[in-house]
């Protein structure tokens, strides 16, 4: 593992070199139907291969709850909390039989079902995300214990609700932000921590983590990854998006042979622990 400050194959400038697709249309619909349908052909997986470093660092944590950032409908939380895997979710939610419902009348039947996969040791999950339809179905259907839209990338300081809930969480997990979080948003957060707390993130190997492994050092915590340890996320869209992969790749100084350059966004996992 490279601890922060050394070996930072992530660190660098991405400027000028196109940017990934963006999926805006499908993040904040009043279920997650589309937002699976949207994401199956890609192969979207990187939920799944976070699935047990969360529930390590779940284990781990000093007690409190999880905050899962950029939460979308629960899916962290419902595979953090749940036997349930993910190509399970892609053919429910892209099933014929749903495609005719009502959001209310999935809800019913996600409510059922996630409460009969709920594993016994389960941990307290709330989410934050700036897609408000998001997270209230994932709070409706029991995958988060509470739900908060709110984007503190603006400058703003979370509300009280927020910040009364952050005096007891004990990890945060991100999976789908770090293209478009910054320090901010964990500055924002931390400063209201009541309880040691760790940070589990998987990031695209083209954006730096460095900056936000930094804020997080300001608040106590060290930060440890393994670059030569990869996780891939999702097939490109175009070619478009794979030569802004690599170039960013390539870049930061790390190498997309076998991996961008083989078809796929990659991710390497960051780990911030309390520096004693």
């Amino acid at each position: 593992m490279s601890e922060s400050g050394t070996e930072w194959s992530g660190a660098g400038d991405t400027e000028g070199i196109g940017s990934k697709t963006r999926f805006e249309d499908i993040y904040d619909r009043p279920d997650p139907r589309a937002y699976f349908r949207r994401l199956a052909p890609l192969e979207y997986e990187i939920p799944q291969q976070a699935q047990a470093a969360f529930r390590r660092a779940a284990a781990e944590r000093d007690g409190g709850t999880v905050l899962d950032l950029c939460c979308s409908y629960g899916i962290n939380a419902a595979l953090l909390n749940h036997d349930v895997t993910l190509a399970e979710l892609y053919a429910r939610y892209t099933d014929p039989v749903v495609s005719g419902l009502t959001s209310a009348e999935l809800a019913v039947r996600d409510k059922e079902f996630y409460a009969s996969r709920r594993r016994p040791d389960a941990a307290p999950v709330i989410g934050l995300d700036v897609a408000d339809n998001a997270v209230r179905y994932a709070r409706a259907v029991g995958l988060l214990d509470d739900a908060f839209a709110e984007n503190l990338e603006l400058g703003v300081q979370p509300s009280p609700r927020l910040r009364a809930a952050m005096a007891d969480v004990g990890l945060i997990t991100l999976t789908g932000g770090g293209s478009y979080l910054t320090r901010r948003t964990f500055d924002a957060l931390l400063g209201w921590a009541g309880r040691p707390l760790r940070v589990s993130a998987f990031v695209l190997r083209t954006v730096s983590y460095r900056p936000i492994a930094d804020c997080l050092a300001t608040h106590g915590l060290r930060t440890a990854h393994d670059p030569s340890r990869t996780y891939p996320q999702r097939l490109f869209t175009d070619p478009a998006e794979q030569r802004f992969a690599v170039k960013a790749v390539r870049r930061l100084g790390a190498d997309p042979t076998g991996r961008e350059e083989a078809g796929r966004f990659h991710t390497v996992l960051y780990e911030s622990v309390p520096a004693d």
